[in-house]
C-alpha cells in the first residue's frame, strides 16, 4: 500500500452509516458492515480560485473545450506514455482508473513506478530524476508535499478544462495543482482478530488494543499518517492550528504499548499483523476480494471525536519528458470516467457536486461514499496551517514518538 501520504494500506469492507453503505468493489455480500458515527469535527477551510496559469513548454493547447482536448490527446499519442508514481492499485481504485485511461487512449502507456511509495518519495523522484527519461510526469501527493513542490517550482502550472467545477479549496490559486479526490480519516479493524472494534480515538487507549494499532506510515512523510495525527489532535482538544495534542496522543499510545511498530501495508493487513489501522475511508474497498478470499472481515468507523477530511493533489511536473501526456492524465482523472472511478473506490471526486447535479451519480455509486452529512462538513487545512503542523511534527515526532 502506498505509504505516501499514501503509505497506506487498502482495506476491504462495506461501510454503513445510517442508511449509507461504503461497498467493497464487487463483493458486498462477503464483507462486514458497521454503523459509523456522524458527529463531525472539522478543520479550517481553504479559499482561493485557479487563475489559469499554463506552462509554456508544450506543443498542444493547455485550456479549452473538446477541440483542445483532441489536440492534447494527439500530442500525447506522439509522446506515447505518461510516467506516474506511487499509485497502488487498491488506493481509491487506481487500478480501474489507470485501465480506463488506457482504454480511452490506446497506444498511450501509463507505467507506475514505486507503487507503494510515499508523497515524499514522489517529490524526491521528481528531483533526483530531473532531465532523465524516467522522471515522473505527474504526481499524486499530500497537501504538505504539494506546497513544498510549489515553493520549489517543481510544478508546471496547468489549468484543466474542468477547473471551474472544482471547489476553491481543492485547487491551487496559481494552477500548480488540483485535487481530483478526497476522503475522511477512519479507523478500520480486522474483526476476525479483534472482535470489539474501536470506534473513537479514545477507544484506542483501551488496554485490550495493546500492540494492535497502526499508522499508515510516518506522519513526517506520509499524508495518511499526518491526517491521523491531525484527527487525533482534534479529538484531544487541538485544532487546525494546533497538532501537538495529536502528537501527545500517539506518544501516550506508544508508551502504553498500544501503538504497534509495523506500518500498514497490503501484506500486513492480509497477514493480520496490523489489525487496527487509522487510514483514509477510501482505502476500505480496495482489498475486499482478497480479504474475503482469506476469510477475513473488517469493520470501519469514523471516529466521532476527531473527524478529519483531506485530499491529494495532482499536478504536471515541470520539465518532465511527457508534458502533453501529463496534462492528459490530469484531464482524465477529473473527467467523468476518472471521477466515477474514484467513486467506485470509495473516494469523493472533486467534481461531485456537478456530477450529482447532472444526474451522473447513481444511488448505487453513492453507496461507496462516506455519510453525506460528514462530506458536507469537510473543510481543508490552509497551506499556512499545513506548514505550521509540518514544522511541529518535524521537531517533536522523533523525540516524542518515533525514537522514544
Amino acid at each position: 500500500m502506498k505509504m505516501r501520504s499514501k503509505a497506506s494500506v487498502k482495506f476491504a469492507a462495506s461501510l454503513m452509516a445510517g442508511t449509507m453503505v461504503l461497498a467493497a468493489c464487487g463483493s458486498d455480500s462477503t464483507t462486514k458492515t458497521t454503523t459509523a458515527s456522524t458527529t463531525a469535527t472539522t478543520t479550517a477551510a481553504t479559499t482561493g480560485a485557479t487563475t489559469g496559469a499554463t506552462t509554456g513548454n508544450t506543443t498542444a493547447p493547455t485550456t479549452g473545450g473538446s477541440a483542445a482536448l483532441d489536440a492534447l490527446a494527439a500530442a500525447c499519442k506522439t509522446e506515447g506514455k505518461v510516467n506516474l508514481i506511487a499509485l497502488p492499485d487498491e488506493w481509491a481504485n487506481y487500478k480501474g482508473i489507470l485501465q480506463s485511461f488506457r482504454d480511452k487512449y490506446p497506444g498511450v502507456d501509463n507505467p507506475v513506478d514505486n507503487p507503494e511509495g510515499s508523497s515524499k518519495d514522489e517529490e524526491n523522484a521528481v528531483q533526483t530524476l530531473k532531465g532523465q527519461a524516467g522522471q515522473p510526469d505527474s504526481v499524486d501527493v499530500s497537501p504538505a508535499i504539494a506546497q513544498d513542490m510549489t515553493d520549489k517550482g517543481l510544478f508546471a502550472p496547468y489549468t484543466p478544462t474542468l477547473a471551474d467545477q472544482i471547489p476553491a479549496g481543492l485547487k491551487d490559486p496559481a494552477g500548480n495543482w488540483v485535487a481530483a479526490y478526497y476522503g475522511i480519516m477512519a479507523i478500520t479493524t480486522n474483526t476476525t482478530i479483534v472482535k470489539n472494534a474501536p470506534k473513537t480515538f479514545a477507544d484506542l487507549k483501551k488496554p485490550e488494543y495493546k500492540g494492535l494499532v497502526a499508522l499508515n506510515g510516518d506522519p513526517r512523510e506520509a499524508g495518511a499518517a499526518f491526517a491521523a495525527v491531525m484527527a487525533a489532535s482534534l479529538a484531544n482538544g487541538g485544532s487546525a492550528d494546533d497538532i501537538m495534542p495529536g502528537i501527545q496522543f500517539f506518544a501516550d499510545l506508544k508508551k502504553s504499548g498500544n501503538l504497534g511498530a509495523t506500518d500498514v501495508t497490503k501484506e500486513t493487513v492480509l497477514s493480520g499483523d496490523t489489525p487496527i489501522a487509522i487510514d483514509w475511508s477510501y482505502n476500505v474497498p480496495g482489498l475486499a476480494k482478497q480479504l474475503a478470499d482469506a476469510g477475513l472481515t473488517v469493520e470501519t468507523n469514523f471516529p466521532s471525536d476527531g473527524i478529519y477530511g483531506g485530499f491529494y493533489a495532482q499536478g504536471v511536473v515541470a520539465g518532465s519528458p511527457h508534458q502533453n501526456c501529463a496534462k492528459l492524465w490530469i484531464e482524465h482523472i477529473l473527467s467523468d470516467e476518472g471521477a466515477i472511478g474514484y467513486l467506485e473506490g470509495g473516494a469523493v471526486p472533486a467534481r461531485i457536486d456537478t456530477l450529482v447535479k447532472e444526474g451522473k451519480v447513481t444511488a448505487d455509486m453513492k453507496k461507496n461514499l462516506p455519510p453525506a452529512d460528514l462530506i458536507s462538513q469537510v473543510k481543508f487545512l490552509t497551506p499556512a496551517q499545513i506548514a505550521k503542523a509540518k514544522d511541529v511534527l518535524a521537531a517533536n515526532w522523533g523525540p516524542m514518538v518515533a525514537d522514544a
